[in-house]
């Protein structure tokens, strides 16, 4: 049961909701993140997919995918999850946990960055805030954490609650990520001593109640997790979360790709650390053009998203030069894995990488490196 609220967080002075300041250099080299969900981005993926539609749950399913997208050189894979199943689609009805998938690949891949979506609203804290602490052990300093903010009804009765009222949602998931950074902090980076001669494993003294008080919930703490290996996992939040949320990269959604440039530089003018616009992907592909891909599946299931490009990888090369300009990176979804990741892969980053726009993830290179973020101090240990 989750403990009383005691101060509101609305009320709670500005300095208590932030972590200490630490400066977040100038960041050149641009991040190409790729959402890897079912068989892709459309709703009508599977349908093209190439492989046995019983394998999309399995382990080798999810090798073959991420495994490509580490070996072409994404600096990023995100990983996308719900409790419940869209309404009114005829796509892939269920999905392997987010955070599990992620783990799972921590152990097969060199350098990718992994990046599981997780709730903030029906999960608790201190279970979330573990679980990506272990994920970032496991992947040797490469997890990230991609803040959900879902206030929906069928969600919350999955797990026996009510959705909140309208509008508090923002506030629900700046406490949910607060408590975890907390708890993250609650051990100092040199706890853990493990000093055969005294018989001592830990100082007693570098461990700290997160001691985290919102308005729905508590968190004494601390964690069952050493401090993780960035200090603190690289939260990734949608751009209206900002600045409630404290979030190192926010994640930039418009209706077309001409607005996504101008709506990332009002996030980076409003404080955003990084920001990543969010692009549907659709190439012309083996002698068939993108419109007709596209037309093909649309007659399945109309795909809605957000910013959508359509056409050849040269014209992807050139819009992405073009956002690259206002943004620190791209968040691609492309419409069917097997069929756009490789376009991608063979066509669209050995162009970039050419230009100088990017450079590929070296192995043993943290997230945090990735984006230029500086490892936080301790909250505790500069207190």
């Amino acid at each position: 049961m989750r403990q009383v609220n005691v101060v509101p967080a609305a009320a709670r002075p500005l300095k208590e909701r932030i972590m200490p300041s630490t400066p977040v250099p100038e960041f050149r080299s641009r991040v190409i993140a790729l959402e890897l969900d079912g068989d892709g981005a459309h709703p009508a993926s599977w349908r093209k997919a190439h492989h046995d539609p019983q394998a999309l749950l399995g382990g080798p399913r999810i090798r073959e995918t991420v495994q490509a997208a580490d070996i072409a050189g994404f600096h990023v894979a995100t990983f996308k999850d719900t409790r419940v199943v869209d309404p009114g689609s005829t796509g892939i009805a269920g999905r392997l946990d987010a955070i599990q998938r992620a783990a799972f690949a921590a152990a097969i891949t060199r350098s990718i960055g992994l990046v599981p979506e997780a709730g903030t609203l029906f999960t608790e804290p201190f279970h979330v805030a573990t679980q990506l602490a272990s994920l970032d052990y496991s992947s040797l300093g490469r997890a990230g954490w991609l803040v959900n903010a879902d206030n929906l009804e069928e969600e919350a009765r999955s797990v026996g609650r009510a959705p909140l009222p309208a509008g508090e949602n923002t506030s629900e998931a700046a406490d949910a990520v607060q408590a975890s950074r907390r708890l993250w902090d609650s051990w100092e980076d040199d706890a853990v001593i493990r000093d055969v001669s005294t018989g001592r494993y830990i100082d007693r003294d570098k461990l700290h109640y997160a001691d985290f008080e919102g308005e729905r919930f508590s968190v004494k703490g601390p964690s069952i997790i050493p401090r993780p290996l960035q200090g603190q996992v690289v939260v990734f939040a949608p751009a209206e979360l900002l600045p409630a949320v404290e979030a190192d990269v926010a994640l930039i959604a418009a209706e077309t790709p001409d607005a996504l440039a101008k709506a990332a530089q009002a996030a980076a003018t409003a404080g955003a650390p990084r920001t990543l616009v969010e692009l549907d992907v659709i190439l012309d592909s083996r002698g068939q053009a993108a419109e007709d891909r596209l037309a093909e599946l649309d007659s399945y299931e109309e795909w809605t998203g957000g910013a959508r490009y359509v056409g050849s990888a040269e014209g992807l090369v050139e819009l992405l030069t073009t956002l690259f300009a206002a943004a620190d990176g791209v968040r691609l979804k492309p419409a069917v894995l097997d069929v756009d990741l490789p376009e991608l892969a063979n066509k669209v980053l050995p162009e970039l990488r050419r230009t100088g726009l990017v450079v590929p993830p070296a192995p043993g290179r943290t997230l945090r490196e990735t984006f230029g973020l500086p490892r936080p101090a301790n909250r505790f240990a500069a207190a």
